[in-house]
């Protein structure tokens, strides 16, 4: 436990372990393993081409899951930038070279297609295009409890376009967040679990390390600076009874669950 005295020595600060790139990770490996198997099921043939649309951040863990088997690989995102994640701990360690590319063409070379931009990417027009093997489309709404972000998604007419005998939808849920992205979901592990502490006795207060990464991310397209950002404790707590907050911290992921529909 990461204890240290507080405004007094009556007070104590108590750290998680936990990083925020450590939440990060556990969700997308969530993730990338129902892909993974979901692919496995297929028997792919060996030179099998497959494609991933969508970087952040979901993409960049299937790409670096699928890496450890598929050697023919390519990752496609509008932002050239986010090519820089396939180098950090986001998503994993790369086991084998990835391809990366900024030209929407090519999303239509490949035998499997992983579609992850969510609201307002790949369109159904788009989509009617794909002549595949397996397609594989991420739900970006998790629970459903909100109707405009129900209504804004067009996932089922993006895959009822496509043309291929095996598809299916990625859906992550568990924790009651409106959307299923990994930023989401990390906000809502931590805003449940400084819930969970105001309830223990002898709690002041309580905070979490976040901010608002898509700034730093797609605005001043610093991944440098992100990476800096996001490697710190995820949670502090001042109380006088020090306990374990990173038990509650994995209780709130171990609630999450991906799976493919």
């Amino acid at each position: 436990m990461n204890v240290d005295t507080g405004i007094t020595s009556e007070v104590l600060t108590i750290k998680s372990e936990t990083k925020l790139t450590d939440i990060f990770n556990e969700i997308i490996s969530k993730k990338s393993q129902a892909v993974y198997e979901y692919i496995e099921k297929l028997n792919l043939d060996d030179d099998s081409k497959i494609i991933v649309i969508g970087t952040y951040f979901t993409g960049v863990g299937i790409v670096k899951r699928l890496s450890e088997k598929y050697n023919d690989i390519l990752l496609i995102d509008i932002y050239p930038h986010l090519k820089e994640l396939l180098n950090t701990e986001i998503g994993g360690e790369l086991k084998n070279n990835v391809n990366f590319s900024s030209d929407l063409d090519l999303i239509y070379s490949g035998d499997v297609v992983i579609d992850t931009t969510g609201f307002g990417g790949i369109t159904p027009e788009q989509s009617s295009k794909f002549n595949v093997s397996a397609f594989i489309i991420e739900d970006p709404v998790a629970e459903d409890n909100d109707i405009l972000l129900k209504n804004k998604n067009n996932i089922h007419k993006r895959l009822d376009s496509v043309n291929s005998p095996n598809k299916a939808i990625l859906k992550t849920q568990g924790i009651d967040t409106k959307t299923s992205g990994t930023m989401t979901l990390t906000i809502g592990v931590l805003t449940n679990v400084l819930e969970e502490c105001l309830k223990k006795e002898g709690v002041l207060y309580s905070a979490c390390e976040m901010g608002f990464f898509e700034e730093v991310i797609f605005k001043e397209k610093d991944i440098g600076k992100f990476i800096e950002a996001v490697d710190v404790n995820a949670l502090k707590i001042s109380t006088i009874n020090p306990f374990d907050c990173d038990d509650l911290i994995q209780k709130e992921l171990n609630k999450i669950e991906s799976k493919m529909i």
